[in-house]
């Protein structure tokens, strides 16, 4: 029985390329303070094309949390200390435009009538987490939202899901996680969750797949996979 779903954010809720590429380009060259040749080592560094404007696919930014992109930009920033880049990060994303992989506010209205509890793991900070899903007007319909900074780790380990379970008393196997990269999917299969693979992101789906009872094109056709489960007895008399 499906009780939960619990999501990833960049890349599932929100288009990856649409979101993070342009924004890529902007950050590293305010970090280099616009000297070019160092936003280039920069850019090395976190597996990003600075000329293409977009993310190698085995960049560590992809699935990385703002802490672990910090370690990798400061050795490049002598006179930066790691926090103070991190800070910067933090900032900059907070305030990012962002591209909806599908529009959410009717999805979530649509699970939400299905009484179904939702989460979100990310390994973006909680702060971070919760400006984007404000800005998108979904916030509101997240039971619990977790960031790498919340207390219970970073994906690919488990502690955030099972922190969600936890906090509900659900069986693991009553929760699905969705996302769109090994790291979510992996997670999921660690927590004992049902997995789903997304598109919307960098990972094919040739990759996704091993770890994913399903892969679908972006969240936008997660309501063809629910309908496809079993669901609370509330759920279903609410939808009689």
């Amino acid at each position: 029985m499906l009780r939960a779903i619990i999501f990833d954010k960049d890349g599932t809720l929100f288009d990856f390329h649409e979101t993070w590429s342009g924004w890529a380009a902007d950050a590293l060259l305010h970090l280099a303070r616009g000297d070019g040749a160092l936003a280039m080592r920069l850019a090395d560094a976190v597996g990003y094309d600075l000329m293409l404007r977009q993310f190698h696919p085995d960049s560590p930014a992809i699935a990385g949390t703002s802490a672990e992109i910090a370690v990798l930009l400061t050795p490049h920033l002598p006179e930066r200390e790691e926090e103070d880049v991190l800070l910067e990060l933090q900032a900059r994303a907070n305030t990012v435009t962002l591209a909806e992989a599908a529009p959410l506010p009717p999805l979530m209205d649509w699970l939400a009538a299905r009484h179904l509890l939702l989460g979100l793991a990310t390994n973006d900070s909680e702060e971070g987490a919760r400006a984007h899903l404000g800005d998108a007007g979904v916030l509101d319909h997240f039971d619990l939202v977790l960031g790498y900074d919340s207390g219970f780790g970073a994906k690919p380990d488990p502690g955030m899901l099972l922190a969600f379970c936890d906090q509900f008393g659900l069986a693991p196997h009553e929760v699905a996680m969705v996302g769109d990269s090994l790291h979510d999917l992996r997670a999921g299969r660690a927590a004992g969750m049902r997995t789903i693979g997304v598109l919307s992101g960098v990972a094919p789906a040739e990759e996704l797949a091993p770890m994913s009872d399903r892969v679908l094109p972006h969240v936008g056709h997660l309501p063809d996979w629910v309908g496809e489960q079993r669901l609370p007895v509330r759920a279903r008399q609410a939808l009689a």
